[in-house]
């Protein structure tokens, strides 16, 4: 297919991140069955329902367009899966697989967040509003996410400081 102009450029990539967020809700349901920590258990689990709310979204905004998806090959979240696969025994400590796995997931949230803001621009210029807004929505999930995330990490490394100051 020949991109021409910006508006197929821009359904190019609206179709890479929804089926990004297709990929990434199974990532996270996948990544959830690897902690025994309920807490990290529970925001990945949250994060795999909000993947398929981006996948509603997305799929509003197609509607909007009057289009569907094109196939598109891009697999991040299955390339962070088989990073986690390959390098989750080899964390030994609880400790050590909460991080790794918070660490995996946030790196493609992170992903995402770029695709979702350059997508916002992009519906903006081309006078698509009510898309953006859509976009932005699920954008905004997004940095609670990393907020979240942040949160949790700094709970691990306090609880792991605290643990080793009382021994």
């Amino acid at each position: 297919m020949a991109f021409t102009d910006p508006g197929a450029v821009f359904e190019l990539l609206l179709s890479n991140t929804r089926h990004g967020a297709e990929h990434a809700s199974e990532a996270f349901r996948k990544m959830s069955d690897y902690v025994d920590n309920p807490e990290i258990k529970e925001v990945l689990q949250a994060r795999a329902f909000l993947s398929e709310k981006f996948v509603n979204s997305l799929d509003q905004c197609f509607r909007i367009l009057g289009t569907a998806p094109i196939e598109t090959s891009g697999r991040l979240a299955d390339a962070l899966l088989d990073d986690v696969r390959s390098q989750w025994d080899e964390m030994e400590s609880p400790e050590a697989k909460a991080l790794f796995i918070l660490a995996k997931a946030h790196q493609l949230n992170e992903f995402r967040m770029g695709q979702y803001s350059v997508l916002i621009e992009m519906a903006d210029a081309m006078g698509h509003h009510g898309i953006s807004l859509l976009i932005a929505s699920c954008l905004a999930d997004k940095v609670v996410f990393v907020e979240r995330t942040r949160h949790l990490i700094r709970k691990i490394l306090r609880e792991k400081l605290e643990m080793r100051l009382a021994a």
